[in-house]
């Protein structure tokens, strides 16, 4: 496939914008070159071409958390008085919501999750499941809809204690369980990846980390949310005279395949550790918002040398909203219009997301347009009256693109969404079965209030 007459945004090392640029990929779903349309090779005539007639191609963003379960409580009401801080508000919703999914509504969760991906150019994610009364082979079931979708997502179990120890080892044994299996499937091994999912340290008991130390496969690492709220400290140190990260790593859990979620509230020797144990910490600025648990001091992070990286926590998968929420959300809570730049939101979604794919992936290139990556791209129709430079670039994003921009959404060289039309999957009658689905389970969600 040829994709030609297009703004290039490399995002690589130099970060080049090409104009009237092009590229070709190869059969087996990678850049074999990029040129300027005047350097199209007359032995390349026979490829297929898709005119981008102006349009920028850029590589397809990267979502480092979000939880595709929680699709069904868009809408939803909460019985009773509104939870007054973030522990209700996993008590009241997240813990129910979970409870009532089967089978058939993790699938649907996962599906219309996967289309609005597609359909705002996210091309690879990593996913964060529970559904506590359906544990078994419910990896299977989201790998199912991630397979059948084209994109790439990396998944694991949300292990707790909430639920009893019995569902708590069920949860560890469908972690060890889908790695073993996903490992398998060579044809799918790029498309899909497993971590060992920990809900967080506050529903878990030193007996259950101990037993997830013992069952955790050698090059995997686990994928938890670590002190999103201050109680996820203070539960800690009662626990165990340690805080989160502390005690997280007093059981051997923490190394460079390691995944954090939000770490609002570590301290700075908890951020020492993570830096001395090579941890990803991501983070999501409309949750963290939405939930009132405050924003990380991530400026700091970076400027440390931490691995942060941008996620969604299960928020629409629209990249350039999560963009936003980072670039408005700090201002707003240090009352600072200085702080988080745009180009420091462009290294957290744009470099160290490619960097924490090619850790996970086992080396697999992407969220570049360099000869050898993945041809996981999107067209943006975008057409500034201004100029766009790679200085000026992460303040277009912030500013300029919008969501409905997309119209093309290609992963491994093939296409998913076309003109703004999904290609790939059935979208109608996807979101027609989520549809009719959608009564039982929120109906099973409040009968656990009754």
């Amino acid at each position: 496939m040829i994709i030609n007459n297009a703004k290039i945004i490399t995002f690589d090392e130099e970060n080049n914008i090409i104009e009237n640029g092009g590229i070709l990929i190869n059969e087996d779903g990678n850049i074999a070159k990029v040129f300027t349309t005047t350097d199209i090779d007359s032995a390349n005539e026979q490829e297929d071409v898709i005119d981008a007639n102006g349009q920028i191609l850029m590589p397809g963003s990267i979502c480092a958390h979000t939880h595709f379960y929680g699709a069904y409580s868009r809408g939803m009401y909460i019985p009773g008085e509104a939870p007054d801080a973030f522990p209700q508000i996993l008590e009241k919703l997240w813990w129910r919501l979970d409870k009532a999914l089967d089978k058939d509504s993790v699938y649907f969760s996962a599906m219309v999750c996967l289309i609005d991906a597609i359909r705002h150019g996210t091309t690879t994610l990593f996913d964060h499941h529970a559904s506590p009364n359906y544990i078994k082979n419910s990896l299977d079931t989201v790998a199912d809809a991630v397979l059948k979708s084209g994109l790439r997502a990396s998944l694991c179990y949300e292990v707790t204690d909430r639920d009893g120890l019995y569902k708590s080892d069920e949860g560890i044994a469908e972690n060890v369980r889908f790695i073993q299996d996903y490992s398998k499937l060579d044809s799918s091994r790029e498309r899909l990846n497993a971590t060992f999912g920990l809900h967080a340290s506050l529903p878990l008991s030193g007996e259950t980390l101990k037993k997830v130390k013992s069952a955790l496969p050698d090059n995997i690492g686990i994928h938890i949310h670590v002190a999103e709220h201050p109680v996820d400290e203070y539960d800690s140190i009662n626990k165990s005279g340690m805080r989160v990260v502390d005690r997280l790593n007093s059981y051997g859990l923490l190394g460079e395949k390691t995944i954090f979620a939000h770490g609002v509230h570590i301290d700075h020797k908890e951020a020492e550790i993570i830096l001395e144990n090579g941890v990803w910490l991501t983070h999501q600025p409309r949750s963290n918002m939405n939930n009132a648990v405050g924003l990380g001091n991530i400026e700091s992070f970076l400027r440390a040398g931490m691995k942060i990286c941008l996620g969604n926590d299960g928020f629409s998968n629209s990249s350039w909203a999560e963009w936003r929420a980072a670039y408005l959300g700090h201002k707003s809570y240090a009352g600072d219009p200085r702080r988080m730049p745009a180009n420091l939101i462009q290294r957290m979604a744009i470099m160290n997301n490619r960097k924490l794919v090619e850790n996970q992936f086992n080396g697999l290139k992407l969220g570049a347009i360099k000869k050898g990556y993945k041809a996981d791209l999107i067209l943006v129709d975008y057409d500034p009256f201004t100029e766009i430079t790679k200085d000026n670039l992460p303040w277009h994003i912030v500013f300029g693109f919008k969501d409905g921009m997309v119209s093309t959404t290609i992963v491994d060289g093939k296409i998913l969404m076309r003109n703004r039309v999904v290609t790939i999957l059935d979208e109608k009658s996807i979101l027609a079965e989520a549809r009719k689905l959608h009564k039982s389970v929120w109906k099973r969600y409040h009968n656990y209030f009754e």
